[in-house]
């Protein structure tokens, strides 16, 4: 069996433990480890993927996992993390969302054998508690005091905190609970913002069950090497769901990450071994213009989170926009490509007056000047012609014009 925990320290996914020697034993033999996943979105994005990652790896080392999807804990709403109260989702919203997830994480946890993984919704338990019972029985086996004083509610008193969320708590160490009973569960583990929930888990068991047999492993949340909250692009979160952001951009997040951040995400997103990595490092660090780290990540996180045919498909867009052979793209990754740049025009009008619509000059003498000096592609060809008329005859599917200036400036427009 691989040692998990070793290779967990060296990709820095370890950040607390409960106790640390017994995680450190309990990981060199078969455990059934559980993780959970909050349905507050219709895909889980990359900082979440740290977990997938995590149960994952746990799986291919021999231990049995279940994720848990939070269709119960999710109508309550998790406060760790959080500066301020959510706002509640609707029944039919936290309902998709536990489905999208559920769907999503059945695509990375091997679920041919249900001794090796299972997926499961918290909301099959949860949704069926009578309120008197669940006060009586385990409300009572936390105190107030002990509730404050975990960082998820500390950080919360100035501002102020619902019965709901502080609540919260409760839920999710009934969980570890049930499924310690019901699953032979003995491990929780969690991104690092979890702590308290996880401790308190492991409170709960000890009380009722009188078991010092579990315990709990966090993550570290995942930053940058300026310490900024890993997970944003341009375009928002770095979901996991092609609909929401494509393979496309995905990869070239990471293509455009830092030198020091890559070969950190290379631990933590990547099945590589250690050699391996050290590898690429060494060789990054001989020629490090060619981004030869950055190319590895982005390649293995596409191959692993959508597949090889996504990333076939984005290194072909991204060659396309690197050689300027724009006719080679697809309508669809034209759209996907460019996105927000698109500016709508009139058919008809001159090639230098599109210029100054899509901003690619700032005045008509400047755009005459870039057009005359061979500054300018349209749909891949060069053009001198400043009485260029621009049609649906010359456009890319009758709509598009791909306007490229130099050698990296893009602009596009649409007919209307």
């Amino acid at each position: 069996m691989t040692n998990v925990y070793e290779d967990f320290k060296y990709r820095g996914l370890i950040k607390d433990f409960s106790n640390e020697e017994k995680v450190k034993n309990m990981l060199a033999s078969k455990q059934v480890i559980y993780c959970g996943f909050d349905p507050s979105a219709n895909s889980m994005h990359m900082g979440n993927f740290v977990m997938v990652m995590t149960l994952m790896r746990l799986q291919r080392a021999g231990h049995k996992i279940i994720a848990v999807v939070g269709g119960g804990t999710g109508m309550i709403g998790d406060p760790s993390g959080r500066s301020s109260e959510r706002n509640l989702l609707d029944d039919a919203t936290i309902r998709a969302n536990t489905a999208a997830i559920h769907d999503q994480l059945g695509k990375y946890v091997n679920l041919d054998d249900k001794a090796k993984g299972e997926i499961i919704n918290n909301y099959d338990w949860l949704g069926k508690m009578n309120l008197l019972e669940f006060l009586r029985d385990y409300g009572k086996q936390f105190t107030v005091n002990y509730m404050l004083a975990k960082d998820t509610v500390a950080r919360r008193l100035d501002e102020g905190i619902s019965y709901t969320e502080f609540s919260y708590m409760l839920l999710q160490s009934y969980d570890f609970l049930h499924l310690h009973k019901q699953f032979g569960v003995t491990m929780q583990i969690g991104g690092s913002d979890q702590w308290g929930n996880l401790t308190a888990g492991l409170e709960l068991i000890r009380k009722v069950e009188g078991d010092t047999a579990c315990e709990a492993m966090t993550a570290n949340l995942l930053t940058d090497h300026e310490g900024k909250k890993f997970g944003k692009s341009v375009d928002g979160a770095l979901f996991i769901d092609k609909k929401r952001l494509s393979p496309y951009k995905l990869y070239q997040y990471f293509l455009n990450v830092g030198d020091e951040d890559a070969v950190k995400y290379l631990k933590v997103f990547t099945f590589l071994s250690k050699n391996e990595i050290e590898a690429i490092q060494q060789e990054h660090k001989l020629n490090p213009g060619q981004r030869l780290a950055q190319k590895r990540l982005a390649s293995e996180i596409i191959i692993i989170v959508h597949s090889q045919q996504d990333l076939d498909r984005a290194l072909a867009m991204s060659e396309a926009l690197f050689s300027g052979e724009i006719s080679s793209l697809k309508e669809d990754e034209i759209s996907e490509l460019f996105g927000n740049m698109i500016v709508e025009v009139a058919s008809g009008l001159k090639l230098e007056d599109i210029l100054l619509t899509v901003t690619a000059a700032k005045s008509k003498r400047e755009a005459r000047e870039f057009i005359s000096g061979n500054s300018i592609s349209l749909n891949g060809t060069k053009v001198n012609d400043n009485e260029m008329l621009l049609t649906k005859d010359v456009a890319l599917f009758a709509k598009y014009f791909i306007i490229r200036r130099g050698k990296k400036n893009y602009f596009v427009a649409k007919l209307v």
